[in-house]
């Protein structure tokens, strides 16, 4: 029996298997090459936008690599799910480098691709790349900036110049309003113990007016919309929360007795006085409710004077219970002492016109912080929100890890020439796969000259030569196209951000290699 008779045994009818290495693998990096070119002009500062329309029928433009790849676009391929899956992991430990990610991936695949048409198997190369990432991963560690490990994070002006690499890649205009409105939420939150550190503490409310972006920053949450009933504001307050709506629970039973309505309504009244009474008697004089509120618990709740919140969003709701130390209730009952959570202040403001409520509460040692975004169209408050966002999880591995590399793409450039130097040193096939991975450290000043308007290989000759003489932080200045030390024009990368980065990388690249078969339903 051949094997493909063999195969057929084993298969389900109109299944599609491809194997061997022109059907699966090369098939597998042209996939992944198409997912670059999506990413390839949103690097860099001087990315382009996408305009997307995802499977909702909304219309969004972005710079976000993560945006644009993971979180919209449906796209089925195996491969490039392998890819956006190591993309994903980059963004949710860091919050950057995920363009840095695909684009490295994608070129190991590039010149992966060229080595198997010159005749290496998959494993040779594989073995290659192993051996370039921890020589990778060596050299690194040396270009360390001497003294950033001892970064205090209590002073303002050092996480806002290690922030600056982060945002200007997604806010070139708005970097610095960006990230003072970051530095300063997240200090509001800092605990003591930097592994403490929870994002979910920072969070985002968006306003939609007619006015140049900008934004300010609340110690505190913030949300959107007015509060239920007369009362504006308490301060110093115990508090109740209900997941469910503050109402009678035989809604559907008053829609069928029709007749029985007014009979029916005034033995009900009795009943939810009561239960609102019991709740004001616990020592609750703050109520809060993921569902509506009805006329007539309303009207029992100004009799008793507690103030009534709703709080739509679940994920807004757990978080209220966390800040305030609550236990959120199923149903409208007499709340145990133990359930009522403690807040400071809870107070109605008006945040450019638009009603808001604040709520404050430092006691229960975990504060949170909202950042209040303002601007003129949906898709730029998305975009701003994405970018807060990145701040905060950086701001997350800058309380673990404080290291600099110099930025600018002369980290990349360096660590070119030095494996390109290990490669060398190499016998057998290895030494071509390492000298490739090499060759994909250019992909990264390559693509920021070209989005900038550079001429790249003038870049390139002029970086690889300030790193011959001996100055390893020579980079690019984008704004006079020309070549520059890093600190001198005062660009920095975390060290976590490329570690993980070029991991992430060439795993992805590595597994991709590693499939010869694809078996598709």
């Amino acid at each position: 029996m051949q094997p493909d008779d063999t195969q057929a045994m084993i298969k389900e009818e109109e299944q599609k298997h491809l194997s061997g290495l022109d059907e699966a693998v090369i098939k597998n990096i042209d996939a992944c090459k198409q997912l670059s070119t999506v990413t390839h002009a949103l690097f860099g500062p001087n990315g382009m936008h996408k305009m997307v329309i995802h499977h909702l029928v909304k219309l969004f433009a972005t710079n976000d690599a993560s945006a644009t790849t993971g979180n919209e676009l449906q796209l089925p391929h195996p491969a490039v799910k392998i890819l956006i899956s190591a993309a994903k992991a980059q963004q949710e430990e860091v919050g950057d480098g995920v363009n840095l990610t695909i684009s490295f991936a994608v070129e190991l695949l590039r010149h992966a691709e060229e080595l198997i048409r010159m005749g290496l198997r998959p494993s040779d190369i594989i073995s290659g790349y192993s051996k370039a990432v921890s020589k990778t991963i060596e050299a690194l560690d040396e270009l360390v900036e001497a003294g950033s490990e001892t970064m205090d994070m209590r002073f303002r002006k050092d996480v806002v110049s290690r922030l600056r690499a982060v945002m200007v890649d997604k806010q070139l205009g708005r970097k610095d309003t960006l990230c003072s409105l970051v530095a300063d939420a997240c200090y509001h939150v800092c605990p003591e113990d930097p592994a403490n550190f929870n994002v979910d503490n920072v969070r985002v409310t968006k306003l939609l007016r007619d006015h140049v972006p900008e934004g300010t920053v609340f110690r505190g949450m913030v949300f959107k919309g007015n509060a239920v009933g007369s009362i504006k504001r308490m301060e110093e307050a115990k508090v109740a929360v209900f997941a469910g709506g503050l109402d009678t629970s035989a809604d559907d039973t008053k829609e069928t007795v029709l007749i029985l309505l007014e009979n029916y309504t005034k033995s009900e009244e009795p009943k939810l006085e009561k239960l609102i009474k019991s709740v004001a008697d616990s020592g609750a004089k703050v109520i809060v409710n993921g569902d509506a509120v009805g006329e007539m618990a309303l009207h029992f709740c100004e009799r008793y004077e507690p103030m009534v919140l709703k709080i739509s969003s679940k994920f807004d709701l757990q978080r209220f219970c966390r800040m305030t130390g609550s236990v959120a209730i199923l149903e409208l009952s007499q709340p145990n002492p133990y359930d009522l959570g403690y807040i400071d202040l809870v107070a109605v403001v008006v945040l450019d016109g638009v009603r808001a409520t604040v709520v404050q509460n430092e006691q229960a040692g975990n504060s949170a912080s909202t950042v209040v975004l303002l601007a003129n169209t949906e898709s730029m408050l998305d975009d701003l929100e994405r970018a807060v966002y990145g701040g905060v999880n950086t701001y997350k591995v800058m309380r673990k890890d404080s290291r600099t590399v110099p930025g600018a793409a002369a980290t990349e450039i360096e660590l070119a020439r030095r494996v390109k130097e290990f490669s060398f040193k190499e016998t057998g096939l290895d030494q071509y796969a390492i000298a490739k991975f090499a060759e994909s450290f250019e992909i990264i000043p390559v693509t920021l000259a070209e989005n900038a308007g550079l001429n790249a290989m003038e870049i390139i000759s002029s970086l690889y030569a300030g790193h011959a003489n001996g100055n390893t932080k020579v980079g690019i200045d984008l704004q006079e196209g020309v070549c520059k030390d890093a600190s001198v024009i005062n660009v920095w990368d975390l060290y976590v951000t490329k570690f993980l980065s070029l991991k992430h990388a060439a795993d992805a690249a590595c597994t991709i290699l590693r499939a010869d078969q694809i078996i598709m339903a």
